[in-house]
């Protein structure tokens, strides 16, 4: 009998350490993210100058992290590897000013919108920007977009332009800069520091066709394996009742606009 009562509790103690290993895996939330879309994903040096992530979504990431009880652990991906990394299990969620697309939704599920950005912009040469007044202006032009967005359907859907497409936003941009493409287009907040910090560039009067911008989402793996879209969402509520978006806009604005802002891009994954 004691012999019994032994083996009992020393399963008990293991299946109780088990439950404490498990459950201190479970205190990280690992984010993926794209760090080269300032305001919403970049890094910058703090006050010991350590490079660290800043931007809106990573304030967001981090209010739903804390409103979950667990620490945000970043990774830093190329935009259009992050939904088949987040299927793999590299991550537990995406933030990278995403829309939950038809497209999208069959690749992985969405949470409730948490922002809703200004409309896309059409990012052109300050020199040339009487040439585009319409869409139809951009017929025979290059037009750049970022790999893998709605951005680059948008793009598509430009009537005789030709699609440009690069994974990272910076090398979009210097391609505009040093003319090998006529025009960007862009999420409209982002358009709008780049025509902020360069003189160079503005944003094109064609751009009020190009229709209204979508919310924005966090992605989870397809099926929410890890149940974790109720706790999100609810953190999103709270966020959302708070006007809490606003001042990591406001942060955000402050740190692009103060140029300790760097868009960095991430390797491409192996295979």
């Amino acid at each position: 009998m004691k012999k019994a009562l032994s083996l009992i509790l020393a399963l008990v103690m293991v299946f109780a350490l088990c439950a404490v290993s498990a459950s201190a895996e479970g205190d990280t939330l690992i984010l993926g993210t794209s760090a080269d879309y300032a305001p919403f994903e970049f890094m910058y040096a703090d006050d010991n100058g350590d490079m660290v992530y800043g931007g809106i979504d990573v304030a967001v990431a981090k209010y739903i992290a804390e409103d979950m009880g667990k620490e945000l652990q970043i990774e830093n991906m190329s935009f259009d590897y992050l939904l088949t990394s987040l299927a793999k299990g590299d991550y537990d969620i995406v933030i990278a000013a995403m829309e939950s697309t038809e497209e999208r939704q069959n690749a992985a599920d969405f949470s409730d919108p948490y922002y809703t950005d200004v409309p896309p912009m059409i990012l052109v040469k300050k020199d040339a920007a009487d040439n585009y007044k319409t869409l139809a202006d951009f017929k025979g032009k290059y037009v750049g977009a970022q790999t893998a967005t709605t951005k680059l359907d948008i793009v598509n859907g430009i009537e005789g332009a030709t699609p440009v497409a690069l994974a990272l936003v910076t090398d979009l941009v210097n391609e505009l800069v040093y003319d090998k493409v006529d025009a960007v287009v862009l999420d409209g907040a982002v358009a709008l520091e780049y025509a902020k910090t360069n003189p160079d560039l503005v944003v094109a009067e064609a751009s009020s066709e190009l229709g209204e911008a979508a919310p924005y989402c966090v992605a989870v793996a397809k099926g929410d394996p890890k149940g974790l879209l109720p706790a999100i969402n609810s953190a999103i509520a709270k966020m959302t009742e708070e006007n809490a978006v606003e001042q990591f806009i406001e942060d955000a604005s402050a740190l692009v606009d103060s140029g300790a802002a760097e868009e960095v891009s991430a390797d491409t994954p192996e295979a």
